[in-house]
């Protein structure tokens, strides 16, 4: 069964919208959106604060980060360049949020207003990243990120 779960967050308001049998099946959806949600932005903050350590308990061993320009970066290369300030974030805005949940894997789609320099070129990225994530134990990996623009 495929649930999905559609978050609007350019206010203070939340509006989730759950397809799903009975209450209980609703709220544990919800309950994982929530989550999945709160995992993606824990790792946009610590990428602002620069906390790889931190980062690294978000993400599976196996993680990779496709940047816009397709450049497939295994984790621990992108650690070393926040590490190094090659890629410093400064800031983000959310611009709006999206989970589709099936069993314990989870598809997120998130679109940021991220202010951040890359390589060397600062710039406000409209980037959009589509991450999978999996529950293990009760709590949601980061398996992979897919960088584009909108």
């Amino acid at each position: 069964m495929v649930r999905e779960a559609v978050m609007y967050i350019p206010t203070a308001s939340i509006i989730v919208r759950t397809f799903a049998a009975e209450n209980m099946e609703a709220n544990k959806t919800t309950d994982d959106t929530l989550q999945v949600i709160d995992v993606t932005r824990q790792l946009t903050l610590k990428m602002i604060e620069m906390e790889t350590v931190e980062i690294n308990k978000l993400l599976d061993t196996h993680f990779t980060l496709t940047h816009i320009t397709g450049y497939v970066q295994p984790k621990d290369e992108w650690l070393s360049e926040i590490e190094s300030e090659r890629m410093k974030y400064y800031s983000y805005n959310e611009v709006k949020t999206s989970v589709e949940i099936e069993g314990d894997r989870a598809t997120f789609v998130g679109q940021n207003l991220l202010d951040a320099r890359i390589w060397g070129t600062r710039n406000t990225w409209r980037l959009q990243q589509t991450m999978q994530l999996e529950k293990r134990n009760g709590k949601w990996i980061i398996l992979k990120s897919v960088a584009t623009t909108f």
